[in-house]
């Protein structure tokens, strides 16, 4: 993935009113809109944004740090400027939470191969195994209030 080393090298591409932490997710995903209300759930201080790939922002970015918005297999999660993806970006956001959630830096035991094959096997086949949703149209306020659906 490139300029993930860069710090807020997404300054490039969009300018933000809010520093992060941003999460980059499908909107149409029943897994995502989960994973959107994990993050409502356990975002204590209210920080996370979260920009729906299908927006003109959220594929801006997923092309900036070198990710195909049309892709399945992206996710992106963005802390302190810097860009991560595909499980790295799932361990990252527990240990931000902290508590029980820290304990998903378990899966960096496994190989990052085998971890990059776990993570794209469910994202391809997240429709089947997950079905469909509408993030955007969620009732959860605490969902609401972090979407981004504009720069």
């Amino acid at each position: 993935m490139e300029n993930s080393e860069i710090p807020y090298s997404f300054r490039q591409v969009e300018s933000l009113d809010h520093d992060g932490p941003f999460t980059v997710m499908d909107a149409n995903c029943s897994l995502c809109a989960k994973g959107a209300a994990w993050i409502a759930r356990n975002d204590r201080d209210g920080e996370f944004r979260i920009i729906p790939i299908q927006t003109e922002l959220g594929q801006n970015l997923l092309c900036h740090y070198g990710l195909d918005p049309s892709d399945p297999n992206s996710w992106l999660f963005l802390e302190n400027g810097y860009a991560y993806h595909s499980l790295d970006a799932l361990i990252r956001v527990g240990n931000r939470f902290g508590g029980v959630w820290k304990l998903l830096r378990i899966l960096r035991v496994l190989p990052k191969p085998l971890q990059d094959k776990l993570y794209y096997f469910v994202a391809r086949n997240r429709y089947r195994f997950f079905g469909r949703a509408d993030m955007c149209n969620m009732p959860d306020p605490a969902v609401q209030k972090r979407l981004m659906l504009k720069a």
